[in-house]
C-alpha cells in the first residue's frame, strides 16, 4: 500500500513539475523573444496539462492496457490503482496550470 500511495504521490508531483517548469522557461523565451510573458505562460501550462498527465504516467498506452486487461478479466484492484495514478497526475497537472495562472494574474 505504501509503495501505490508513493507512487501516486510521485506522479502528482511529475505532472505539476512539467507544467511549471514549462511554462516558467515559455515565459523566459517569451522575455527574449520581446512579447508579454504572462499570456505565454498560461496558454502553455494549458497546452502543457494533457502532456503533464501523460508524462507521470508513464508515457505509453500501458496504462490504459493495464485497465482494459484487468477490467474484462474481472480485476478491479490494479483498475483502481491506474485510476488512481491518473488521478493523482491530472491533480498535480491542474494544480500547476491554477498557480501559474495566480501568478500570472497578480503580476498584471
Amino acid at each position: 500500500m505504501n509503495l501505490i500511495l508513493s507512487k501516486a504521490l510521485i506522479d502528482c508531483f511529475i505532472a505539476f513539475g512539467v507544467v511549471v517548469g514549462g511554462a516558467l522557461l515559455a515565459g523566459i523565451g517569451s522575455v527574449l523573444a520581446l512579447s508579454p510573458p504572462s499570456s505565454m505562460m498560461v496558454d502553455t501550462a494549458s497546452r502543457l496539462k494533457i502532456w503533464a498527465l501523460v508524462a507521470a504516467v508513464g508515457g505509453t498506452i500501458d496504462p490504459m492496457r493495464v485497465i482494459e486487461s484487468n477490467m474484462i478479466e474481472g480485476h478491479l484492484s490494479p483498475v483502481v490503482q491506474q485510476v488512481l495514478f491518473i488521478l493523482c497526475a491530472f491533480i498535480g497537472a491542474h494544480a500547476g496550470t491554477e498557480l501559474i495562472r495566480m501568478i500570472c494574474r497578480g503580476s498584471g
